[in-house]
């Protein structure tokens, strides 16, 4: 189900407890979400449409495909750069530090733990995510 976003600074400034299986309809919202905004996002935390839970999406583009990740850490990041970021809880762009390359553990919807590397695009986009999760905003 598509919901709203959420852009109270308070709210998202929290950081987000561990999911739960119970929580994979919340996993299933937030693709539905991101999916809905498509041509203006391409990734979501789960407290951007109202729930506290360790949950992110995002769309690695390599196709139709959104990726869904309970409870990922980064475990590696390497080669730091500056960028500038947009987000959809926020108005305008702003600064920030990144890594080229990380390595992030995660539970897919089976539950089943995966670790996995990303570099580029993609490795940014799961940072973004992730430090929502930890209650940053850029």
């Amino acid at each position: 189900m598509v919901k709203a976003i959420i852009r109270d600074p308070e709210f998202l400034c929290q950081p987000s407890p561990e999911a739960e299986r119970t929580d994979l309809q919340a996993g299933r919202d937030l693709d539905d979400t991101l999916k809905a905004h498509r041509g203006e996002c391409v990734g979501m935390a789960a407290n951007m449409i109202g729930v506290r839970k360790r949950i992110i999406v995002m769309n690695p583009g390599m196709g139709p495909f959104n990726v869904v990740m309970y409870n990922p850490v980064i475990v590696r990041k390497e080669k730091p750069y500056m960028t500038e970021e947009g987000c959809l809880s926020l108005e305008g762009t702003r600064k920030t530090e990144r890594f080229q390359e990380i390595e992030v553990e995660f539970r897919d919807a089976r539950w089943e733990m995966h670790r996995m590397s990303f570099s580029g695009f993609p490795a940014q986009i799961i940072q973004h995510e992730v430090d929502h999760l930890n209650g940053i905003l850029i």
